[in-house]
């Protein structure tokens, strides 16, 4: 399977064209209005005069995760800009997770967006929130499960075919054993990325399960590994343990290279610095703005993306030659 990747230039326009036809798809005059609805949305005001609809969005996510505040910062603008009131929850415990959306079901919601990180925990609430008439959209996890669930779309990256460009970049760079390391147990589309990564790599892939609310296990278990082993590359599954991975790298006296899935302002200069090989950007605040804005769309005009297909939001490999640009976006929160 060839490479996926697309320019940094290319994904950045894609996403201004997504915000300009939004906006101009609301006009009938053209260009001059959808920019003054544009202005009044930069200035806090929304760019449309539709009723003040509810959505709430609930995640996988742990306290912290700075990848999360990137897909929440998405969709509190596309909120500000559709007049839409925005509500969000997070744990990653599912059956919490599951308590979380119920409860904006018992509130009626008009909306809803939610992960299936762990579907098995989110099928009957899912499938509640349809029976209540609230139409839901799934992001970022769960692309396999999101139709038969009933949702409207799926926004985010095929973690299968993500993986799938991992383990073709560790080929390309000529790696021989890499580790994998997954930081939350349970979570599939963790396992999909690895299992994707091994089915192209013409190395050896082993996965390292590590508890990932726990940084200092997460240390000391990737360094006793690159300690007891030939690796030469290890990717990990989230930003904030790419550059846990460095210091084990350097506390091992390994000279494995460490890559990640996800960007963030630390993962950008580490490109930058060479700490770091390559990274996965999924665009996670696209993902965010995207679920608002499709939801939106649907309440308006019953518009539905994707035909029964996921929108991709990635992958994209990133690379040095990329940081810099990629940083300027990573400062200001929306990579």
């Amino acid at each position: 399977m060839a490479r996926v990747r697309t320019g940094v230039r290319a994904v950045s326009a894609v996403l201004a064209a997504v915000v300009g036809a939004t906006l101009a798809g609301c006009s009938s005059t053209g260009g001059k209005r959808a920019e003054e609805r544009a202005a009044k949305s930069a200035h806090g005001r929304a760019a449309v005069d539709t009723p003040r609809w509810t959505i709430a969005m609930v995640t996988h996510s742990g306290d912290g995760d700075s990848f999360w505040d990137i897909v929440r910062s998405g969709a509190e603008q596309a909120a500000v800009k559709d007049n839409i009131k925005f509500l969000y929850a997070h744990s990653d415990e599912g059956q919490q997770q599951s308590e979380q959306v119920q409860s904006y079901i018992d509130q009626k919601v008009d909306g809803l967006i939610v992960t299936l990180a762990k579907p098995d925990a989110m099928k009957a609430v899912v499938a509640k929130a349809r029976k209540a008439g609230i139409p839901v959209i799934t992001v970022n996890s769960g692309s396999a499960e999101s139709k038969e669930f009933g949702a409207l779309s799926h926004i985010g990256q095929d973690e299968t075919i993500a993986g799938e460009a991992v383990g073709d970049e560790l080929t390309k760079r000529g790696r021989k054993k890499a580790l994998c390391v997954l930081h939350e147990q349970g979570n599939v589309g963790h396992e999909q990325r690895c299992d994707g990564a091994r089915k192209t790599f013409k190395g050896k892939l082993e996965n390292l399960y590590v508890e990932g609310t726990n940084m200092p296990d997460v240390l000391s278990a990737i360094e006793a590994k690159l300690q007891s082993g030939d690796y030469d590359a290890v990717v990990t599954l989230g930003a904030p343990f790419a550059d846990t991975a460095v210091k084990a790298k350097k506390q091992a006296g390994s000279d494995a290279e460490i890559n990640t899935f996800d960007l963030s302002k630390q993962v950008a200069q580490g490109l930058a610095d060479g700490d770091l090989g390559f990274a996965v950007d999924q665009q996670p605040y696209l993902q965010g703005y995207q679920a608002v804005d499709l939801l939106w769309l649907y309440k308006y005009n019953a518009d539905v993306l994707g035909g029964g297909q996921p929108v991709l939001t990635g992958p994209q490999i990133v690379t040095k030659d990329e940081a810099d640009e990629l940083a300027e976006y990573a400062d200001r929160g929306t990579r």
